[in-house]
C-alpha cells in the first residue's frame, strides 16, 4: 500500500520540477555540460567523506573498492558524457522523402527522470544514470537506498550545495517512500535492484504509462570449457566474486565446468584466495555483508545446500572461521554438486558463495543456460573461436564477456543493461543519452505540398498509378 501523504509530498516536488523544466525550455549544451561537471565535482570534492559514509553503512567496505567502483568510475562516466554530448545532441538528418521536403530526428529531453538506486554501489548506481539523464537535458529526482543511511543522508546534504532543487532533488525514506516514488508520473523511471521489487516498480509505473529502465541482475553464469587454463578461470572469476564480497548485480552466480576439472578448480581457488586474502576477518580489503538480514540469508543458502547434498568448501584462511556474526564477514565458499532444487540455484546470491556444477560439455552448458531466465551477464572461458562465436549467437544475456568477468561495465562505449528477467533498457555513454532522449520525427513540407496533395480527393485520377505500382 502506498503512503498517501508521502505520495502527495513527492508529487508536489515533481510537479514543481516539471514546471521549472517547461519554463526554462530545452537545456543548452553549456548547461548540460555544467550539470555533468558539477555532478563530477560533487564526487571529486567529497570522495573522502563519501568513502567514510559507505564504510559506515557496510561496517567494513574496502576503501580502494569504493574509490575505484563508486568514485573514479562514476566521475569518468560523467566526464565522458560532458565531452561527447554536443555531438550526441545534433539532429539526425534522414533521406529527403520528396522534392523540396526535408526530414530529421530532433533529440529532445524527456523532462524529469526518477532514479531509484540500490545500496551495493550507492554512488555509482545513483550518479551513473545521471550521466545520461543530464546529457540528454533532463532534470532528476533521486531516491537512494534506505539500507545505506549514512551515504543517502550525505547525498541529501551535498546535492543542494551543487544543484538547484529544480535540477536535482534527493528524497529519503523507507520502502513505503520507495513505493510512492515509483508511482509518480515521471517522464522516465530508472530502477536498479531485485527482480521481485522490479515487478512492483514496473506495475506502479504502468499506472501512469511511465517508461522504465530496469537493471535487475539475476543469475549470471560462468562456463569454463575443457582445455582452458583452470587457474586463470578461477582467478578471474573469484576476483569479482570477492569484490565487494560478491554483492554485485554482475557477480558470477554459478559455474559450469567439466567434472574432471572440478577438483582442479577447487585447488586453484584455494591458492588464489590464500594469495589475495591471507586474512579476511581483520582485513580492510574484504568487505562485510551489508546488514544482518542479508548475512543470515547467505548462511541459510549454505545450510539449505548442505541439507540437499551439496559439498560446501570454505576458502577461509587457515585458523579463521568461515564467518563471523560480529564482523558480518563470510569467507568465499564453493558449493559443489549444486542442484536445481537448492535455494542457492534459484535466487540471486549477492554474496561470496559460488555454486559449481559438473557439466557434460559445451552444448550441455548452452542448453542449461537457455533453459533459465536470461541473465544480466554471461561469462565464457574458452580459447576456441568457434565456441566463442557459438556462445555469443546461441545465448541471450545483457552482456557477454569472454575470458574475463564484468569487464564490460567500465567501458563507456558499451550499453549496460539487462534483457528479459534481468531487466530492460540500457545506459552508459551514448546509450544513456539515447535512453533518456525522445527522438522526435520532424518533417518540413515542400512549397507545393506534393505529399499532402496525393491524399486529397477526388481519387479517380490517382487510382491508376497506385494500381500500376502494386502490380509491377
Amino acid at each position: 500500500m502506498i503512503d498517501t501523504r508521502a505520495f502527495q509530498d513527492l508529487d508536489a516536488i515533481l510537479r514543481g520540477m516539471k514546471r521549472a523544466h517547461l519554463a526554462a525550455g530545452p537545456a543548452s549544451a553549456a548547461l548540460r555540460r555544467d550539470r555533468l561537471t558539477r555532478a563530477a565535482r560533487l564526487i571529486r570534492d567529497n570522495h573522502g567523506t563519501i568513502a567514510t559514509a559507505i564504510a559506515t553503512d557496510f561496517g567494513t567496505r574496502s576503501r580502494y573498492q569504493t574509490l575505484v567502483a563508486d568514485v573514479a568510475t562514476t566521475v569518468k562516466m560523467l566526464e565522458h558524457s560532458a565531452e561527447h554530448l554536443e555531438s550526441w545532441m545534433q539532429p539526425e538528418q534522414v533521406e529527403s522523402p520528396g522534392p523540396g521536403m526535408s526530414a530529421w530526428i530532433e533529440q529532445q529531453p524527456l523532462g524529469v527522470v526518477g532514479v531509484i538506486s540500490p545500496w551495493n554501489f550507492p554512488i555509482n548506481l545513483a550518479f551513473g544514470p545521471l550521466a545520461g539523464v543530464f546529457a540528454a537535458g533532463n532534470s532528476a529526482m533521486l531516491k537512494p537506498s534506505e539500507l545505506t543511511p549514512a551515504t543517502s543522508q550525505l547525498l541529501a546534504e551535498l546535492v543542494p550545495a551543487y544543484f538547484e532543487p529544480s535540477e536535482l532533488s534527493v528524497v529519503l525514506g523507507d520502502a513505503d517512500v520507495g513505493a510512492a516514488f515509483s508511482a509518480l508520473p515521471f517522464d522516465h523511471l530508472v530502477f536498479t535492484g531485485s527482480t521481485a521489487v522490479g515487478r512492483h516498480v514496473m506495475r506502479a509505473a504502468a499506472e501512469n504509462l511511465v517508461p522504465v529502465t530496469l537493471e535487475l541482475g539475476g543469475k549470471s553464469p560462468v562456463v569454463v570449457t575443457e582445455g582452458f587454463d583452470i587457474a586463470t578461470a578461477a582467478q578471474r572469476t573469484l576476483t569479482i566474486k570477492t569484490f565487494n564480497a560478491g554483492q554485485i548485480c554482475l557477480s558470477p552466480d554459478y559455474l559450469l565446468i567439466a567434472g574432471q576439472d572440478q577438483q582442479a578448480f577447487v585447488e586453484a581457488s584455494r591458492a588464489f584466495i590464500a594469495s589475495t586474502f591471507p586474512t579476511l576477518q581483520n582485513n580492510p580489503d574484504y568487505s562485510a555483508i551489508i546488514n544482518p538480514r542479508h548475512f543470515e540469508r547467505l548462511l541459510g543458502l549454505l545450510d539449505d545446500a548442505r541439507r540437499k547434498g551439496a559439498t560446501v568448501v570454505s576458502l577461509a584462511p587457515q585458523g579463521e572461521p568461515d564467518f563471523d556474526t560480529s564482523t558480518r564477514k563470510i569467507a568465499p565458499h564453493l558449493v559443489l554438486d549444486a542442484s536445481d532444487d537448492m535455494q542457492i540455484m534459484q535466487e540471486e546470491i549477492f554474496g561470496p558463495l559460488l555454486p559449481v556444477q559438473a557439466c557434460a560439455g559445451f552444448d550441455t552448458a548452452l542448453g542449461y543456460i537457455n533453459a533459465r531466465p536470461r541473465p544480466l551477464a554471461a561469462y565464457l572461458f574458452s580459447d576456441d573461436p568457434a565456441q566463442q562465436q557459438a556462445f555469443a549467437r546461441h545465448t541471450t544475456s545483457g552482456a557477454l564477456v569472454i575470458n574475463d568477468v564484468m569487464t564490460h561495465a567500465s567501458i563507456d562505449a558499451l550499453p549496460f543493461g539487462g534483457v528479459g528477467a534481468s531487466g530492460m533498457g540500457a545506459y552508459h555513454g551514448v546509450h544513456g543519452f539515447r535512453r533518456f532522449t525522445h527522438a522526435k520525427a520532424v518533417v518540413r513540407q515542400s512549397a507545393d505540398g506534393a505529399s499532402n496533395l496525393r491524399l486529397r480527393a477526388p481519387y479517380d485520377t490517382k487510382l491508376q498509378p497506385i494500381q500500376a505500382f502494386l502490380e509491377a
